[in-house]
């Protein structure tokens, strides 16, 4: 059991270093650094400089390869030698989207998300493997590592559709909720792994945890439908002054639930002190929407300084976390009755 745990614990930090990355890459505009998807302009080792994009004379190209020619892009059919003219006979266009920058930088920045992403989805495949000497005696832990790992491969085909819908908004969100959902279950095998565990009964506290973690949910949701409407003013504007000059719904309703919030989790901490339950999940949970809140004004009045957006996103998602798995405490421990 303990290296199940173990390697448990490793899959929830890459799974974590996945969303962060994924939040650097949106932040830094690199979501289509790379053209295709698993490859990067055809390659297993991304490009550079600028040159290994572009056509040259003389040069071995294997097939699937991806240029820049002409401001678009262009896949090579087959095997072949360039001679000293392009022959566009040898290529085909490259149809799924029209993107056709390249920045080496943004390049390997989305190379790197992947590349963990890759490696997430092998240590959960390996905790399935750790599951199965389990199948006998709890077939819980064998079922969850199965969706947790059917959910990294639905992760990886939502983000071939994003790279294939040039970074579609609302499948960037539904790629950011399914992350959420394969931490709560990896934090829910890692809960009932743990035999030192002892179930709290507190009806008052267990349905202000559970509205707590509804309303954590419901702020991640609209935030991402901010981050949308903050992307699109970045399209039409590079002056993060007038990012939020003319704000939707979506951002004052945002902005306002954060209070409620921070006054359902105040209250909870409130009652844990006076029913003297342990305090450290709920001291953190506290601790990190002071500074979700905190970055939030930054944000605002500050005109978006770096790495604050995506720090705002990786500590919603930690916060989640934690509230999630404070919930479980709360819960009937599934363990020998299944």
């Amino acid at each position: 059991m303990n290296r199940f745990i173990k390697i448990s614990k490793i899959s929830l930090i890459l799974v974590y270093l996945v969303i962060l990355a994924g939040s650097l890459v949106r932040m830094t505009g690199s979501g289509m650094g790379c053209p295709d998807w698993p490859k990067c302009f055809g390659l297993l080792i991304p490009p550079t400089n600028e040159k290994q994009v572009e056509w040259n004379k003389n040069q071995q190209y294997s097939k699937g390869i991806i240029l820049r020619y002409n401001g678009e892009l262009i896949v090579a059919k087959d095997d072949f030698v360039s001679k000293n003219e392009f022959n566009y006979t040898n290529w085909y266009p490259y149809t799924k989207h029209d993107y056709s920058e390249f920045n080496a930088t943004k390049t390997w920045i989305e190379f790197l998300n992947r590349l963990i992403g890759a490696i997430a989805g092998l240590s959960t495949l390996l905790m399935l493997v750790f599951s199965l000497k389990f199948w006998k005696k709890n077939k819980i832990y064998s079922l969850v590592s199965l969706l947790i790992v059917l959910g990294m491969g639905f992760q990886a085909w939502l983000g071939k559709l994003v790279v294939d819908s040039n970074l579609a908004p609302y499948k960037i969100t539904v790629h950011m909720l399914m992350a959420l959902v394969i931490v709560a279950l990896i934090i829910y095998l890692i809960f009932i792994s743990n035999n030192n565990i002892k179930i709290l009964k507190n009806t008052s506290l267990k349905y202000l945890i559970f509205l707590s973690l509804f309303v954590t949910l419901v702020q991640v949701f609209t935030g991402t439908q901010v981050r949308e409407f903050v992307d699109i003013q970045y399209e039409l504007s590079l002056n993060k002054e007038l990012w939020l000059k003319n704000p939707n719904f979506n951002f004052y309703f945002h902005r306002t639930f954060s209070l409620l919030v921070f006054a359902i989790n105040l209250t909870i901490l409130y009652l844990t002190f006076k029913w003297k339950y342990p305090l450290n999940t709920i001291l953190w949970i506290s601790f990190i929407i002071f500074l979700e809140i905190l970055l939030g004004i930054i944000m605002y009045y500050g005109d978006f300084p770096i790495f604050s957006q995506p720090l705002h996103l990786f500590l919603a998602t930690i916060l989640f976390g934690f509230q999630f798995y404070w919930s479980l405490f709360f819960t009937r421990k599934f363990k020998n009755d299944l």
